[in-house]
């Protein structure tokens, strides 16, 4: 039994050696010249079949490109143009600002505002339309002062004292111009001197009347008080009235003393027959208004003086705009005569350039005895 067993255990250490043995390995043939050229040729061949695209895919790969190329350019002239339109932009702005800057006003410097300190006023004495002062009447013409006075309408003799501060005398002087001339006292007066001559003359149609400028060298005497005709005009009606009687027109004849004071000669006229001195006048008409025409003849201005030279007189003012007082007026009696188509030629121009009575304010009026 022991020497079964003895027997036994070599076989079985053997048997478990041959079992954890790998199996032997067939021998590897090694491989002939011929079977390595073909598979080198099977291998290159393969690889230029990899490398070598199908005619389809290469025609999608150009078109691609193409597409790109496209792409590329498109953007790139997209980009070119926005850079032009921000560039022409940044002139139109930069061109803008400053022409907003050249012409935006000059900041003005104000003076701190202190409130007004009220003061006492005192009452101020109303003339007989109501008005305050000549302060007042000035403040009332500045709303006024576009309308150009004239005899009627806006512009008429009731608002002239409104349509400019200079005319404020027309409104509270109380020494106007034309008046009644009533109730005067007779006395001697002294004749007045008139030293007139024949003369160069022009006419013109200052949008208000016909109005003779006359060459210098002409006076009148006065009280040993030298004035030199400037020049004459006519109104229609007369503005002066005599004890109520209105005459179909007058003429003023405008002087002025070396110190700038002034008289004024007004001659009466009444229908009747021709007269040669407004005929004279008649003839050199302009044809427009404030273009003067220069007459070729002279004229000798005593011609429109009436043969009586006894007169009014009295301290008034101009009888128009801007109604300055101060004037010395001497006031013919005798009235002088114009033919009906003389006085419906000026009526023609002007049917009515006078001015309304003014009140007498209790001045004194004389008359020739």
């Amino acid at each position: 039994m022991r020497r079964s067993l003895a027997l036994l255990l070599p076989m079985l250490l053997a048997l478990s050696a041959q079992a954890n043995d790998p199996p032997p390995s067939k021998p590897i043939k090694p491989a002939s010249a011929k079977e390595e050229a073909s598979s080198s040729a099977s291998a290159s061949a393969s690889a230029k079949e990899e490398r070598k695209p199908s005619p389809k895919e290469s025609k999608e790969s150009k078109e691609s490109a193409k597409e790109a190329a496209i792409r590329a350019k498109e953007a790139l002239a997209a980009d070119e143009l926005a850079a032009r339109i921000a560039e022409r932009l940044s002139v139109i702005r930069k061109d803008k600002d400053e022409a907003a800057a050249r012409s935006a006003p000059k900041p003005v410097m104000r003076p701190s505002y202190a409130p007004p300190v009220r003061r006492a006023e005192t009452a101020k004495p109303k003339n007989d339309q109501g008005t305050n002062s000549a302060a007042a009447a000035g403040g009332l013409a500045a709303s006024h002062s576009d309308i150009h006075w004239s005899y009627k309408g806006e512009g008429g003799p009731l608002n002239w004292g409104k349509l400019n501060a200079a005319n404020a005398k027309c409104d509270i002087g109380e020494r106007q111009s034309p008046i009644d001339i009533r109730d005067g006292i007779k006395v001697d007066l002294d004749p007045i001197v008139f030293d007139y001559k024949p003369s160069r003359f022009s006419v013109i149609d200052n949008g208000h009347t016909i109005q003779v400028n006359i060459g210098a060298g002409n006076y009148i005497n006065v009280l040993g008080h030298n004035y030199e005709l400037l020049q004459f005009h006519f109104h229609k009606p007369s503005e002066e009235r005599v004890n109520g009687k209105s005459f179909e027109m007058v003429a003023h004849l405008v002087h002025k003393d070396a110190d700038g004071k002034l008289a004024v000669v007004a001659v009466l006229i009444e229908r009747g027959k021709s007269h040669s001195l407004v005929q004279h006048v008649w003839n050199n008409l302009p044809l427009e208004k404030n273009d003067p025409v220069q007459a070729l003849t002279t004229m000798d201005i005593t011609d429109i003086l009436p043969v009586k030279r006894d007169y009014y007189t009295y301290m008034g003012s101009l009888t128009t705009p801007p109604c300055s007082e101060g004037v010395l007026w001497l006031v013919m009696k005798e009235p002088v005569e114009i033919s009906p188509d003389q006085l419906a030629i000026f009526s023609r121009l002007y049917p009515m350039n006078a001015r309304p009575i003014q009140k007498n304010s209790g001045r004194l009026i004389k008359e020739s005895n």
